[in-house]
């Protein structure tokens, strides 16, 4: 170990659940979305629709594969899912350019309307999270999270959603 170097406090024994990072992260993930949750909600869409409305916010149209990952679901529920969007005009599918058997997903003007005072809601609670932990400790967790689903998803391609 190099000399600038420290090793990590070494904690007493815990549960197994409370030092299996799924679930860490599924907790950690919860409390960040807390009651933002009844806001979604009162906009009449489920946690998973947010998921993927927001996901499309700012995006090239994405292949269902991608969005399912990105998204935290299965493609099948994804799929059953994208087909309620388009009924409500929120999404529509795009036949890609390169390859017109594959399906992309792009956010619709009206699905824009309706998650854009969400995502800001969404990214100012984000803000308030990152001043409590702090920006370095912060961007240190960010690009450990992006290594990590980076290096999954390699070994993965094709699942969606942790067990």
């Amino acid at each position: 170990m190099a000399a600038t170097e420290t090793r990590p406090r070494v904690e007493p024994a815990r549960p197994f659940v409370e030092r299996y990072l799924p679930a860490l992260l599924a907790q950690a993930g919860h409390l960040m979305v807390g009651d933002f949750a009844d806001e979604i909600r009162a906009q009449g869409l489920s946690l998973l629709e947010w998921r993927v409305l927001a996901t499309l916010v700012e995006s090239p149209p994405l292949a269902v594969g991608m969005l399912a990952r990105r998204a935290v679901t299965k493609q099948p529920t994804l799929t059953r899912l994208l087909d309620r969007l388009v009924q409500q005009g929120l999404v529509r599918r795009i036949a890609a350019p390169s390859d017109r058997r594959q399906t992309l997903v792009a956010i619709t003007p009206t699905g824009q309307a309706l998650v854009g005072g969400l995502t800001e809601r969404a990214e100012a609670r984000q803000q308030g999270l990152r001043a409590a932990v702090g920006e370095d400790r912060w961007c240190t967790l960010e690009t450990l999270l992006r290594q990590l689903i980076e290096q999954l998803g390699e070994k993965a391609q094709g699942t969606a959603a942790p067990a």
